[in-house]
């Protein structure tokens, strides 16, 4: 099923960004810049999570329109440290590259479920 990959590949790369993150501090010593894509890279799984939870069909799709939201801000962090030279360029490829597939799942499944409360005209 879409969902358990979508929360299986958000989990993964979850904790991708925790390594990261951990990396930026330690070895980079960077902060700021960090704990933003900390936040929006682990929130993307987070509100997936949530999504199953969700009271209806719509508040399901929101939480998804939210970890949509999430992983594209957390394009932007990559792409800033990237282009600060906090993260190497092919380091910053292979997770962005991570990101893009969430995003390719979350629009899917959006697109699915969107689907699917439509009525159908015969």
């Amino acid at each position: 099923m879409k969902e358990s990959i979508l929360k299986d590949k958000s989990k993964a790369f979850a904790l991708r960004i925790i390594k990261m993150y951990n990396y930026l501090c330690e070895d980079k010593k960077e902060f700021v810049l960090s704990k933003q894509v900390l936040r929006s890279g682990t929130s993307i799984g987070a509100n997936i999570a949530e999504a199953f939870y969700a009271q209806s069909e719509a508040d399901f799709i929101a939480k998804l329109y939210i970890s949509r939201k999430e992983a594209g801000e957390t394009l932007y962090w990559i792409d800033l440290l990237k282009e600060s030279s906090y993260l190497k360029e092919d380091v910053a490829t292979s997770i962005s590259s991570d990101c893009d597939e969430l995003l390719r799942l979350l629009t899917s499944s959006i697109k699915t479920m969107k689907e699917k409360q439509s009525p159908r005209h015969s």
